[in-house]
């Protein structure tokens, strides 16, 4: 018959700059396609040098360690008798037409898009790949394979997203197998959007679209989360992980070339359009990836994609992220101040997910994540048996109280530790506070108050100040030693849990606990976490969660009233943390400034706020927003989760120096303001 296919896609864990281990995840998901009888393999984009190389771009090292490790494939019998990015021969080199550069993307930075539409030249390859497969040139451009028996089109990444895929020409001129090179990294509820451009890609036009993506932290921010899949007319029929700790996966499919013909056949629109468009220059393969005898070869059925909700997302991507992290720091664990609070808490669930993970992968027999294990704990023979027995190894969790601490934290807190298995120790940090807070006073004869015992606001803020940083140094103190003073080697890599809200505002102490090493939940709203930890009291029995869920959100840096808490974070931001998430979607997903921030919102909340009090609430949003723009460039680097990210190195890339009272700005507020005070509410309540 010669008319089916069978085609392999891949999600590999690939790191920046690690050449050698890329080229061993390569191979191994060509060996594991071979040996599922695909006759064509797709990997990630930028997959031999990792996406996440940055400025390395720049580096004449890049490329020539690139076209070693090109070398080494071709030279490598597992490349023969099949089709992949890197091959025994190399057919064609199809470059980037549409460039990724917004959000956490700089892809103008280091290289420029092809803009040559079906146009080839010849390029000269180094004289080590001329010497293996003795070519001297290769086509360079916007071509496509012809087989003996189909069509192959390839697009990457970003092309996918734009409104005139290269797909959507390719379909029309007869390519029948469209490729996609990703490297997509994870935002909380993205993975609807990449499913249903696959699945529209080839509704229209009909056709197999391979889509292959990055998975893992590739040394930075953002984790990549997989999603490999392969999908013909507008079904799917194979879904890979979109979180997992496997290094390699390699997905694969059968599927009818016939089936592809029959359901083009039926579209007379298409037909019509194909009519008229220009052809893309082909290259000739000799090779077929259908056999003569495959009436008995089984076909895939297709299947239903199935999805995360956003709080079974936070439990699994931060938690693979911490993973890599770890493994990759070669560090013995992590050190978290856990106050007793959510945001502490849901960070100590993302470390127990990981466990969780860990034991399960295990169980399953991920060989590299046991070596991974014994590496971390120092323990050749060591085989981890249950999540909270992992946990109390590579968790240490410390709770720090002051004079204003409750027990009620405290004993959260501890109750927490308890239930996830972590090393947890509790210290008074009370001494090391009165001592800074003694040196200050003998040098200038003033003692600071709090506002409740009679002191200035700016008094009381930096009262407040001192108890967060003296937190900071106890935990790095603890982060160096807290493994050798147990007899164990290594040091532990301090976790932040200052949630994206917070990080917004500014709401927090500069170089207090914000400053760690790494933070799991800072590009994460706080509405989520809440979700999360609702899930995690479920499914992970934290019935410690219960009372952490129930308690008001308080930074305790103020004394207590009768022992208990008199300050809470809402109270003091002057703003809820559900208010936050939408001033941080209307500022950086909707780009709005102060004005058109109050614009929107006195329609949006004009059942609850009148419009002064919305332009009260835009303007101290923003007065805070700018004055606290400056915490941005010193923030721990976080999991990217949130499109509205303040994070100052790579993803929000505004002023941090601004001028807060922004006048120009907010008298245009005023002024509409007035007006509508002066033509009433009921002129208010007719606009959509």
């Amino acid at each position: 018959m010669g008319r089916k296919v069978t085609l392999a896609t891949c999600a590999l864990n690939q790191w920046a700059l690690d050449f050698e281990g890329n080229l061993q995840r390569i191979l191994k998901s060509i060996e594991i396609a071979k040996s599922r009888g695909a006759r064509y393999r797709l990997g990630p984009e930028l997959e031999i040098c990792g996406y996440g190389c940055w400025d390395h771009y720049y580096e004449s090292d890049t490329l020539l360690h690139s076209f070693q490790v090109l070398a080494a494939l071709l030279a490598s019998p597992l490349t023969e008798d099949i089709i992949c990015d890197v091959g025994m021969k190399i057919l064609l080199i199809r470059p980037k037409m549409a460039l990724a550069n917004e959000g956490n993307y700089r892809e103008l930075r280091w290289f420029s898009p092809w803009s040559r539409s079906r146009h080839v030249e010849e390029y000269f390859l180094p004289r080590m790949i001329q010497d293996l497969t003795k070519q001297e040139t290769v086509p360079f451009g916007d071509a496509v394979l012809a087989t003996r028996d189909t069509c192959i089109g390839s697009e990457i990444c970003e092309e996918l997203w734009t409104p005139h895929s290269p797909h959507v020409d390719m379909g029309l001129d007869g390519v029948e197998i469209f490729t996609n090179a990703s490297g997509s990294h994870h935002v909380l509820r993205k993975a609807h959007a990449r499913v249903d451009l696959v699945s529209m890609a080839t509704t229209k036009t009909g056709g197999i679209y391979l889509l292959a993506n990055q998975k893992g932290c590739d040394g930075d921010r953002l984790y990549y989360d997989g999603c490999a899949t392969i999908a013909m007319n507008g079904s799917f029929f194979a879904q890979g992980a979109q979180f997992s700790l496997d290094d390699v996966e390699v997905l694969t499919a059968t599927l009818d070339l016939e089936d592809v013909r029959s359901y083009r056949a039926e579209i007379s629109s298409r037909s019509l359009a194909a009519s008229r468009v220009d052809p893309f220059p082909r290259v000739k393969v000799d090779f077929a990836l259908s056999s003569r005898d495959d009436l008995l070869l089984p076909l895939s059925e297709p299947r239903q994609w199935k999805y995360h909700s956003p709080a079974e997302e936070i439990s699994l991507g931060p938690a693979c992220w911490l993973w890599d992290f770890l493994r990759r720091s070669q560090q013995g664990g992590f050190l978290l101040p856990l106050s007793g609070g959510l945001d502490s808490a849901a960070t100590a669930c993302i470390v127990f997910s990981m466990c969780h993970l860990v034991c399960e992968a295990v169980r399953d027999g991920n060989q590299q994540v046991l070596a991974d294990v014994r590496t971390i704990v120092d323990e050749t023979t060591y085989t981890p048996q249950y999540p909270q027995e992992l946990c109390r190894r590579l968790l240490t969790t410390c709770y720090m109280a002051s004079e204003n601490s409750s027990q009620d934290t405290c004993q959260r807190a501890r109750e927490l530790a308890q239930q996830i298995g972590s090393h947890h120790v509790g210290v008074s940090i009370e001494p090391a506070v009165k001592a800074i807070v003694g040196i200050f006073s003998l040098v200038t004869g003033k003692l600071p108050l709090f506002a409740a015992h009679g002191g200035s606001s700016r008094e009381n803020l930096a009262l407040q100040n001192v108890q967060a940083r003296v937190r900071m140094v106890l935990t790095y103190l603890f982060a160096q030693l807290s493994l050798w003073s147990r007899g164990a080697r290594g040091g532990l890599l301090v976790l932040g849990s200052a949630n994206v809200d917070e990080s917004l505002l500014g709401y927090l102490t500069k170089y207090d606990c914000s400053s760690a090493d790494i933070n799991p939940i800072g590009g994460i709203s706080k509405t989520d976490l809440r979700e999360f930890v609702l899930l995690c009291r479920e499914r992970l029995q934290l019935p410690a969660l219960a009372s952490i869920l129930a308690a008001p959100a308080t930074a305790e840096l103020e004394p207590l009233a009768d022992g208990r808490v008199a300050q809470t974070d809402e109270e003091d931001m002057g703003m809820t943390y559900s208010e936050l998430s939408v001033y941080g979607r209307l500022r950086k997903v909707a780009k709005m400034g102060p004005y058109s921030m109050f614009c929107r919102l006195v329609t949006l909340w004009r059942e609850r706020y009148s419009p002064r009090q919305v332009a009260e609430k835009v303007q101290r949003f923003f007065s805070k927003y700018s004055a606290n723009r400056h915490k941005m460039t010193t923030l721990t680097p976080a999991y990217h989760a949130e499109s509205y990210s303040p994070e100052d190195n790579r993803f929000d890339l505004r002023p941090f120096l601004y001028n807060t009272s922004w006048p120009w700005q907010f008298r245009c507020i005023q002024r509409e303001v007035q007006q509508l005070e002066g033509c009433g509410q009921q002129d208010l309540d007719g606009v959509d």
